[in-house]
């Protein structure tokens, strides 16, 4: 089943500060979703409220429910560690592990699981590489460092990191900021090909990427949801006049 994601009457806090208000927000399943504002509103923070990374911050906490395929992820008997498996994420710097090698830096996280089988550990290294997008580049470097590679190829090397564990969501905390527009380009279509296989939220500062890319779009504005909906709409019609002032660069 495609895994789609209900937020309800979530809330987030960085010791006293309340960053995030009551956001209530459905993403559909196999689609991308991009989340845009200006800095400083709570998009990171809502994406890392998503698989629970908020509250590894010192002084994260949150409150409300987020439900993936009706489970709650806030329930208590919920393992956080689980979740993180199930919900990948991408950050805004390419961050491969720099004293491992191309090949170790995909299977990180599998070792993690327990799997040692070599022959599986092979499969699924090359499955995952193949995925992001980045086999044919690399497939002769595999025992180099990862930190040897391009800042585009570092990228979708952590793309492909997090699709090893076969997750059914992947977050993408402004994955292209840190890059230049060829290697942007390549991870835009590589979001397209991925939207086949699994649910996308993007968080973006670029509106043109958003407007490519997702399917759905919702604007941040000081910790509150301004407007969610179709990208088209948010673009040309949106209904709360802070939208369109952000978009038309009246302010952000």
């Amino acid at each position: 089943m495609a895994d789609g994601i209900l937020v309800r009457q979530l809330h987030a806090w960085f010791g006293q500060v309340h960053v995030l208000h009551g956001i209530d927000l459905a993403i559909a399943p196999l689609a991308v979703t991009a989340i845009i504002g200006p800095s400083g509103c709570g998009k990171s923070t809502f994406i890392r409220c998503l698989n629970r990374m908020h509250e590894v911050v010192p002084g994260g906490r949150a409150s409300g429910q987020v439900l993936l395929n009706g489970e709650d992820l806030y329930d208590p008997t919920v393992d956080p560690v689980q979740i993180r498996r199930g919900i990948g994420m991408v950050f805004q710097k390419p961050n491969p592990f720099p004293t491992m090698s191309v090949f170790e830096n995909v299977a990180a996280g599998l070792r993690l699981g327990g799997v040692r089988n070599r022959g599986v550990l092979q499969g699924t290294v090359e499955q995952a590489l193949r995925q992001a997008a980045l086999w044919d580049e690399v497939k002769d470097q595999l025992g180099k460092s990862g930190a040897s590679l391009s800042g585009g190829q570092q990228q979708r090397l952590c793309i492909a990191r997090a699709l090893a564990v076969r997750p059914g969501v992947l977050l993408m905390d402004e994955p292209c900021s840190a890059l230049d527009p060829i290697a942007t380009a390549k991870i835009e279509e590589l979001i397209q090909e991925l939207k086949r296989d699994l649910t996308i939220v993007i968080v973006t500062h670029n509106m043109q990427q958003a407007a490519r890319v997702s399917g759905s779009t919702g604007f941040f504005l000081l910790g509150e949801l301004v407007e969610f909906g179709e990208t088209g709409m948010i673009f040309t019609n949106p209904h709360d006049k802070r939208t369109e002032d952000y978009i038309t660069g009246r302010f952000g």
